[in-house]
């Protein structure tokens, strides 16, 4: 199938950009990579009457260090380009570790990182390990811009805080805590498609190693990422023991989700996934976190 007609526009500065949002709103669809959006206009799920594409906007493809130890990545920065980037895996090892396991090397080449995020599929693991990471988004539109927290920015299915006259235009992470640990785990039935379950981690220690914070989070669970906030409320304070971990994976799974059951996975198989793969990237993070070493290859 082809998509019906559309008026197409291709800015060459961001200001244009917002401009076009401005006049057409609701009417409007960004095109970043396109990975997604394109194939959901064929099959006509997609009906945007205006199509501003973004690709000749060079000023939204950075990834920069800032002075606290974090980074800032454009939104139009190419997976490709964060996957191979020695800065991402110094100061975001969660991100470095995550991306080769989004879709296809040829997907990667044209998807971008905040497209991925702003289009806000449940499945995608971009939105999970951003909340992990506890990132700002800065949108922008032509009466001004804002920084939004994740905690704020995924509202349900395919849907983010974006007002209709926004784009995202950055991603801040902060710099990585000390005595941290991170992992990341999916689950597929083909290496590339979606995500029957995943999970990413994040486990900091105190100086006496006991565990003074864990973010454990889903996707392909629910209508957005998932926080397992009891798992991680049983773990504060503890040593991370074995059974304390294998404990809080069970939690999560029983307790913190409501996942769905559908054509690829039942809840009861997706509950076993959960717990799986919740004890082991806690094993892993709790190990990174203990050894001091904060990268995950």
């Amino acid at each position: 199938m082809k998509p019906p007609p559309f008026k197409y526009f291709a800015p060459t500065t961001l200001n244009e950009a917002l401009d076009l949002l401005a006049e057409y709103g609701e009417e409007a669809k960004p095109l970043a990579g396109g990975q997604s959006l394109i194939p959901t206009m064929n099959f006509r799920l997609a009906l945007p009457g205006v199509l501003i594409d973004l690709n000749r906007l060079p000023e939204l493809a950075f990834i920069e260090p800032t002075g606290d130890g974090g980074i800032l990545i454009g939104a139009m920065t190419r997976h490709r380009a964060v996957e191979r980037s020695s800065l991402i895996a110094e100061r975001a090892p969660l991100v470095h570790e995550t991306m080769p396991w989004i879709a296809h090397p040829q997907i990667r080449n044209r998807g971008t990182f905040g497209g991925s995020l702003a289009h806000s599929d449940p499945a995608a693991e971009l939105p999970a390990v951003t909340t992990v990471l506890e990132a700002r988004f800065r949108a922008k539109s032509s009466r001004g811009e804002r920084w939004i927290p994740v905690t704020d920015f995924f509202v349900d299915l395919f849907k983010t805080a974006l007002e209709p006259d926004e784009l995202l235009v950055e991603v801040a992470l902060p710099p990585p805590a000390a005595h941290t640990g991170y992992a990341f785990r999916e689950v597929s039935r083909r290496r590339g498609d979606y995500a029957l379950v995943g999970v990413a981690a994040a486990v900091t220690l105190a100086e006496d190693l006991t565990c003074q914070q864990t973010r454990l989070v889903y996707f392909s669970v629910g209508d957005k990422p998932v926080e397992a906030h009891q798992a991680a409320a049983v773990l504060q304070g503890q040593k991370l023991s074995h059974a304390a971990i294998a404990e809080a994976a069970q939690l999560a799974a029983q307790q913190d989700l409501d996942p769905p059951g559908d054509i690829h996975a039942s809840v009861r198989y997706r509950r076993h996934l959960a717990q799986v793969l919740a004890k082991d990237v806690l094993e892993k993070a709790h190990q990174r976190a203990k050894s001091g070493d904060y990268k995950t290859n």
